[in-house]
């Protein structure tokens, strides 16, 4: 007669860590996320904000030839122009991005600010450096140069024709520094004003707005 084994009932299945699943699936989100935001471009820059930005400069540099020959209010109208266009590309750039869904102070944005801030202080002092010293025809030149210096090292974050508007900036900026001190309102108007109006139409009509 065939001995009968009795039945064993099968061992419960194990748990499953679904927490630590869980986790774990998170930080291998998180850090792919956080890759794709270093090795990607920054496009939030708003191409209607530098559309913006370019009328207002011709509009300082109008004012800025009709009023009398004070160094002063030339100054104080560039000045003001250049805080208006700050807060415009401030605005028009966050307003953008957050439609895009891109952060602005992580990954690429970060870096894009980081990167044009330094020029922009170094043309902060040497405008009141220069002022001082009465040597405030060298500021077109100047104002030129750094700007394009900064828009070139932000645009290697940023999309191709960022960095390349950047030396265009540079290459008017190099022309005001040796031409005469009269010309400086011109040149301001053809590189604050024309290569942000052009630049900003090209970016706009490539890049979502």
């Amino acid at each position: 007669m065939a001995k009968i084994h009795p039945i064993r009932p099968l061992p419960p299945p194990e748990e499953e860590p679904s927490l630590d699943l869980h986790a774990r699936a998170m930080d291998n989100l998180r850090f792919i996320r956080e890759t794709m935001e270093r090795a990607g471009s920054f496009t939030a820059v708003s191409g209607w904000g530098q559309v913006v930005i370019g009328v207002a400069a011709v509009l300082a540099a109008a004012v800025a030839q009709m009023r009398p020959a004070s160094t002063e209010t030339w100054l104080g109208t560039w000045v003001a122009a250049a805080v208006v266009s700050m807060l415009v590309g401030v605005l028009t750039t966050s307003m953008k991005a957050r439609s895009a869904r891109m952060p602005m102070l992580t990954g690429p944005g970060r870096k894009f600010i980081v990167s044009l801030a330094p020029p922009l202080v170094a043309g902060a002092v040497l405008t009141v450096v220069l002022f001082r010293a009465g040597m405030s025809h060298l500021l077109p030149g100047a104002w030129l140069l750094l700007y394009g210096a900064g828009i070139i090292t932000a645009g290697a974050f940023s999309v191709s024709a960022v960095p390349v508007m950047g030396l265009c900036f540079m290459l008017v900026g190099a022309a005001a520094a040796f031409t005469p001190a009269s010309w400086g309102n011109a040149w301001m108007a053809a590189g604050f004003g024309g290569l942000h109006v052009v630049f900003g139409i090209i970016i706009a009509r490539r890049h979502g707005g």
